[in-house]
């Protein structure tokens, strides 16, 4: 049983700067991958970036790459997608999401089985 909680997520402008937060609780964080996806409007949710348990792998969609940093302190539990640049097509709700080992096709959403409720980013032009 794991329990993930996003928050971080609000409105700004194009160019603009948001920090999510993912706070997990339950057995053996420490040995989950970790997952961003987001799902817009009208559009089914898609991959935003990924990170391994020990977090010297990281994983993200073209879109995003050079604007959005994922990262993740163990000792607290805790992911995060730091994100600049942003722009009005990243307007979705974001969703942490958590899977056990293996960690292969991280960018895969069937991949996951522990989600988040979902925090609304909305990017204003």
């Amino acid at each position: 049983q794991v329990q993930l909680v996003e928050s971080g997520g609000g409105s700004v402008q194009a160019g603009g700067s948001l920090r999510l937060s993912c706070a997990a609780s339950g057995r053996s964080f420490s040995r989950f991958a970790m997952g961003w996806f987001r799902q817009g409007p009208g559009k089914e949710r898609e991959f935003v970036a990924a990170i391994s348990w020990s977090g010297d792998r990281t994983y993200y969609t073209d879109s995003v790459k050079g604007r959005f940093t994922i990262s993740r302190d163990n000792a607290k539990n805790t992911v995060y997608l730091q994100m600049i640049s942003l722009k009005p097509e990243d307007t979705a709700v974001y969703y942490c999401a958590a899977t056990r080992p293996p960690y292969s096709g991280l960018p895969s959403a069937s991949r996951y089985e522990y989600w988040g409720q979902g925090t609304q980013v909305t990017v204003s032009s």
